[in-house]
C-alpha cells in the first residue's frame, strides 16, 4: 500500500501530465457549464482550484470503513439519477414518488447497473427532516432490492442559487438546477451551522448504512474558494462523525483531487461529460488510469456522456450532437477500467438551461421503459458482459411532457 506522501506524489505527478496534454480533465459538463449559474471559469487558469482549506492536512484516508481489500478494482456500473420531471434534487425528494423510484430503478437492471449516484436536499430536510429521511430509506431500500449500490451527495456547487420560485419551478422552459447550499451561505461562516447540523444528522442516520458506496460532500466545489472552504468544512464535520461509509468528494478534475486526497477522502471522482473526439477521451482515460493506478483508493469516472465536438456549447451544436450517444465513449471507458457513473438513467431535458435553450436530450430510459438508443443500452449493458438488449423497445421521441423545448423554444 503506498503512503500518504507518495499517493500525493502521484496525484501531483500525474494531474500536471494531465494539464498539460489536455488543458485540464475538465467537465464541459451538465452541471457546470452555465457560468451565471456558478461563477465558473476556465479551469486551467482558476487560481481557485488550489486554494486552501480548513481541512487541509487533518484528515487521513480512513482504515476502518467496510470496503473491501480490493474495493479500488470493484466493478462500478452506474448512472445518475434524477426522476424524469424533477428539474433539481429537492424536486426529487419534496416530491418523492415511491412508485416512481421503484419503476425507475428497476430500469436500471435492465442493462445490468449495479450503482446509481443522486443527491439529498438540505432544503427539503430544513422543511422536514423526518419525512427526507423516510424517503431516503425507501430510496436506498429500494435500490438494495435491486442489488444497486447508492453514492449519496449532501451538498451540490452546480446550479442557481435556491430561491424558493427556483426550488418550485417544474416549466421545462424556464426551470434549473439549484446550488446547495446558496452562494450567500458558503461565502459566510457564521451561517455554516444549520449545515453542519445537517450533514451531522444525516451521518447519525447513515453513516453505517452498508447500502451506500459512499457518501459525497459536495458536488464540484472545486473552482471557486468560497465553495471549496465551505465543502472542506463540511467534510470535517463528516470525518468527525465517521461511521463505516467511505467518504468523498465530487471532483470535476483528477487535479481537485490533490486537495480532496488531504481532506481524506477515501474515494477519488473525475468527470469528463463531452469529449472533443474519441482519440481526446481516451488520452484523458490513459493519463488518469497511470495516476489511479499507483493509489490505493479507487478512482470513479463519476458524469460522463458522449462526444460532442471542440466548440462544446460555446455555439449550437449540430442536430445530431443534441441527444444521447452513450455508445460513442461507453467501449472506452469499460477498456479504461473505470468503475463510472453516466448522466442519466432517465430520459429529460439538459440539466443546465445554458444547454436546454439549444434543444439538448439527456438519458437513456423513458418514463415507460422504452429507451432512447438501444445502441446506448447495449453499450452500458456490455460493460457487465452482456450485450443482448432485445427486449428493450427503442424511440427516440421527446417526451410528450417536455416538447416545448425541443427546438429551444
Amino acid at each position: 500500500m503506498a503512503d500518504r506522501s507518495t499517493r500525493r506524489r502521484f496525484l501531483a505527478a500525474g494531474i500536471a501530465g494531465c494539464l498539460a496534454s489536455l488543458a485540464g480533465c475538465s467537465s464541459w459538463g451538465p452541471r457546470r457549464e452555465t457560468t451565471e449559474a456558478s461563477g465558473a471559469t476556465d479551469p486551467t487558469t482558476t487560481a481557485d482550484s488550489t486554494a486552501s482549506s480548513p481541512t487541509q492536512g487533518k484528515g487521513a484516508p480512513s482504515t476502518e470503513t467496510s470496503a473491501p481489500d480490493n474495493w479500488g478494482t470493484v466493478d462500478v456500473r452506474g448512472a445518475i439519477y434524477l426522476p424524469a420531471r424533477a428539474f433539481n434534487f429537492y424536486q426529487q425528494w419534496a416530491d418523492y414518488d415511491r412508485e416512481v423510484i421503484e419503476r425507475d430503478l428497476g430500469y436500471a437492471t435492465e442493462v445490468n447497473l449495479n450503482a446509481i449516484r443522486t443527491w439529498a436536499s438540505i432544503e427539503h430536510w430544513q422543511e422536514d427532516a423526518e419525512a427526507h429521511r423516510e424517503a431516503i430509506e425507501h430510496f436506498l431500500s429500494t435500490a438494495e432490492g435491486y442489488d444497486l449500490d447508492v453514492l449519496l451527495g449532501l451538498f451540490d456547487f452546480a446550479g442557481r442559487d435556491p430561491t424558493e420560485e427556483r426550488l418550485q419551478d417544474t416549466d421545462p422552459r424556464t426551470a434549473t438546477g439549484v446550488r446547495s447550499p446558496s452562494s450567500a451561505v458558503m461565502r459566510d461562516r457564521s451561517r455554516w451551522g444549520e449545515p453542519e447540523r445537517y450533514v451531522r444528522w444525516f451521518m447519525d442516520e447513515f453513516r453505517d448504512d452498508d447500502r451506500l458506496m459512499a457518501i459525497e460532500a459536495m458536488n464540484e466545489p472545486g473552482w471557486q474558494s468560497h465553495a471549496t472552504r465551505f465543502a472542506g468544512a463540511m467534510f470535517d464535520a463528516m470525518v468527525d462523525e465517521r461511521g463505516s461509509v467511505p467518504l468523498t468528494v465530487g471532483s470535476t478534475s483528477m487535479a481537485n483531487n490533490a486537495e480532496y486526497h488531504d481532506w481524506g477522502s477515501d474515494a477519488l471522482q473525475f468527470h469528463y461529460n463531452f469529449a472533443e473526439s474519441p482519440a481526446v477521451y481516451r488520452e484523458m482515460l490513459r493519463s488518469n488510469r497511470s495516476v489511479a493506478d499507483e493509489l490505493d483508493v479507487p478512482v470513479w469516472l463519476s458524469e460522463w456522456q458522449r462526444v460532442r465536438g471542440a466548440t462544446g456549447f460555446a455555439t449550437e451544436p449540430p442536430d445530431d450532437q443534441k441527444t444521447p450517444d452513450y455508445a460513442s465513449l461507453a467501449p472506452l471507458i469499460h477498456e479504461s477500467g473505470f468503475g463510472n457513473f453516466f448522466w442519466s438513467l432517465m430520459v429529460q431535458p439538459a440539466f443546465v438551461p445554458a444547454q436546454r435553450q439549444y434543444g439538448i436530450l439527456n438519458g437513456l430510459f423513458h418514463e415507460d421503459g422504452t429507451v432512447w438508443s438501444r445502441e446506448d443500452a447495449r453499450a452500458i449493458a456490455a460493460m457487465s458482459g452482456e450485450t443482448d438488449v432485445s427486449g428493450l423497445e427503442q424511440r427516440r421521441e421527446w417526451p410528450a411532457w417536455a416538447s416545448a423545448v425541443e427546438d429551444g423554444t
